[in-house]
């Protein structure tokens, strides 16, 4: 079943881009990654499918309802962490989470606890009194809480120490196997890397690939590594070659295509050294932010 639908989905903040035709598809019980730095349109996305902006152009549905038919409705089975959070200072953690679980009709009092004391969240301090990721950890727990069927994080770990990180990481892998689907927003590449099952890249508010993590990682680029004396780059110049560079006696690229032109190049060479192997999210990612320079 196909939790979030997103079909050909526009938004421009009068005559400036914040996405422009983005569709893709999330099934239920699926981590799915969205990566892009800073400006790519992440947020925008997500807001859009929240309903707390509306589209220029495009449809979004989420449990098979239009998002911005059926926002008030649809958001009752959804939790939230944003990149940013904010709350009432004076508050207590506690009293801020009851009145967050007010919201929803079911009784969120004993997964609160459960999830606070999970993230080691003291929940009788004051919202003014905790530093930035413990107020990270708040947003964790009232995105959870209620125990939602789909949860959208955006930047979740900023402000989390690398504990707590896979701390959280540990958490979001369980509520996973119960069948909880995560929309998983970040530029952090390793993390997207280690959770997720699917991946979307988006750049400058486009969608430029989605795949599978396996396939994205082995089955896209490859990344070739040749030591030998008096190398010409040139030799090198084939269809399917990216990012060529040269230093030494050594040639580093990236190749896609059949595999085999590359090792019949190489093999009329007196080779001291080569490698070829499959290059990390990261490389791949910068790829398509790139290209256009390459």
């Amino acid at each position: 079943m196909r939790i979030i639908e997103v079909e050909h989905l526009t938004k421009y903040y009068g005559k400036a881009r914040g996405i422009e035709d983005v569709s893709f598809q999330v099934e239920e019980g699926e981590i799915f990654g969205f990566i892009g730095p800073n400006g790519a349109g992440k947020t925008t996305t997500i807001r859009l499918l929240l309903a707390l902006i509306y589209p220029t152009r495009g449809r979004a549905r989420i449990f098979g309802k239009d998002v911005f038919r059926y926002g008030p409705e649809i958001r009752q089975d959804i939790g939230y962490l944003p990149g940013e959070v904010f709350y009432y200072e004076r508050m207590k953690v506690i009293d801020l989470l009851k009145y967050a679980a007010s919201f929803y009709p079911r009784d969120c009092t004993r997964r609160m606890h459960e999830l606070a004391e999970y993230m080691e969240l003291d929940l009788n301090r004051r919202v003014d009194e905790l530093s930035y990721g413990n107020r990270k950890k708040v947003g964790i727990v009232q995105g959870l809480m209620h125990n939602p069927r789909l949860v959208f994080l955006d930047e979740p770990t900023i402000g989390l120490d690398p504990l707590m990180q896979r701390r959280f990481f540990d958490l979001i892998r369980e509520e996973n196997a119960r069948g909880l689907t995560v929309f998983f927003s970040s530029h952090i590449l390793s993390e997207v890397q280690r959770l997720c099952h699917r991946v979307a890249i988006i750049r400058e508010g486009r969608i430029v690939e989605i795949a599978d993590m396996e396939t994205l990682i082995r089955n896209n680029y490859k990344k070739v590594r040749v030591v030998a004396r008096d190398l010409d780059p040139a030799y090198f110049d084939l269809p399917g070659v990216t990012h060529l560079e040269h230093t030494n006696h050594t040639v580093h690229f990236f190749y896609r295509g059949d595999i085999n032109v590359v090792l019949r190049r190489l093999s009329a060479l007196n080779l001291t050294d080569v490698t070829i192997e499959e290059p990390t999210l990261e490389e791949i990612f910068m790829h398509y932010y790139q290209r256009d320079e390459s």
